[in-house]
C-alpha cells in the first residue's frame, strides 16, 4: 500500500489521506477510487467511519481517500462542501500519476458524512462553489454517490445539530433549509446506493427515503436497502468498528456489486 497525505489549500485544518495500490508490485491497470466522508454530526470526523473503510475499499480492489474536513464553526459557507469538490479535483488533476480511473470516482459518507457525499452530487455545480474554486463544468462531479444512513433534510425529520454546525442556525430556516438536499437533487444528480436502518434513532429512515424519492422523481438511477434493527453510527457493522450486526453488514458487499452494475467496477 502507499500511503499520501495531502493538506487541502483551500483550508487550515482539512486532510486527504490516500490509500493506493502500488502499481510496481501488482497489476498495471488504473483503478477506480472512493473517497470516504465519516460522520460525526459537523462536529468531529468519527474514526470509526474514516480508515477502516477506507481498507475495506482497498481490499475489494479499489485505490481509497479519506477526506477529514472542516467541523463546527469551520463548517460554516459551505467549507466542507468545497473541501469535498477540491478533494475530487485533486483526484482527477493526479489520476495519471496514481492511476485512478479518473470518470470512476464514487463518494462514500455516513451520518452527517453522508450528507457531504450527498452534497457533492447535488452542488457541485453550485455558483458560490464554482466561484469560489474557480472552475467550469463538471470536473468535480463525482461518478456515483455511497450514502449510509445520511442526513439529508432540515425539515421535520432533520438531525438537527448537524444541520445547526454547517449552517449556524437552531431551527428550520431558509439560512439551514439551503442545505436540505432533497430540494437539490436534479438530472444531474450521479447515480446513488443508500443504506439506512428502520430504526436509526439519530437519524431517522425518512431521511433517505426523501432523498430517494427526490432521485426517483428526476429519475437517477439509484438501489436503497432499508435493514429492519440496527443503532445509529454502524460504519461496517463488525467487531473492527464495535457495532457487530451480520445483516446489516451485507451492505458493503451490496454496494461491491452495485458498483459493477453501474460500471464502476474494477476493469
Amino acid at each position: 500500500m502507499k500511503l499520501e497525505n495531502i493538506k487541502l489549500e483551500i483550508s487550515s485544518g482539512a486532510t486527504l489521506t490516500l490509500y493506493l495500490h502500488d502499481i510496481m508490485e501488482l497489476r498495471e491497470k488504473a483503478r477506480p477510487i472512493v473517497l470516504v466522508t465519516p460522520g460525526g454530526a459537523y462536529r468531529f470526523c468519527s474514526e470509526r467511519e474514516a480508515e477502516p473503510v477506507a481498507i475495506a475499499f482497498y481490499n475489494a480492489g479499489y485505490h481509497a481517500a479519506v477526506l477529514r474536513y472542516s467541523c463546527m464553526e469551520d463548517a460554516r459557507n459551505m467549507q466542507p462542501m468545497a473541501e469535498a469538490l477540491e478533494s475530487i479535483r485533486i483526484l482527477r488533476e493526479h489520476a495519471e500519476k496514481w492511476h485512478i480511473l479518473a470518470d470512476k470516482i464514487a463518494v462514500c459518507g455516513f451520518s452527517a458524512g453522508g450528507h457531504l457525499a450527498a452534497s457533492t452530487g447535488t452542488m457541485w455545480n453550485e455558483p458560490a462553489l464554482m466561484k469560489r474554486l474557480n472552475y467550469e463544468g463538471d470536473i468535480l462531479k463525482p461518478n456515483a454517490l455511497i450514502l449510509g444512513y445520511p442526513v439529508i433534510t432540515s425539515g421535520e425529520f432533520a438531525h438537527r445539530e448537524s444541520f445547526y454546525h454547517i449552517s449556524g442556525s437552531p431551527e428550520d430556516d431558509e439560512t439551514s433549509g439551503f442545505y436540505s438536499l432533497e430540494k437539490r437533487v436534479t438530472g444531474e444528480t450521479p447515480p446513488t446506493f443508500i443504506w439506512h436502518t428502520e430504526d436509526d434513532p439519530a437519524v431517522t429512515v425518512e431521511n433517505a427515503l426523501l432523498f430517494i424519492s427526490a432521485l426517483r422523481k428526476h429519475q437517477v438511477p439509484f438501489e436503497c436497502h432499508i435493514f429492519n434493527k440496527g443503532e445509529h453510527g454502524l460504519s461496517l457493522c463488525n467487531e473492527e468498528v464495535n457495532t457487530p450486526n451480520p445483516h446489516c453488514a451485507h451492505w458493503f458487499g451490496l454496494c461491491i456489486e452495485w458498483l459493477d452494475s453501474i460500471g464502476l467496477g474494477l476493469e
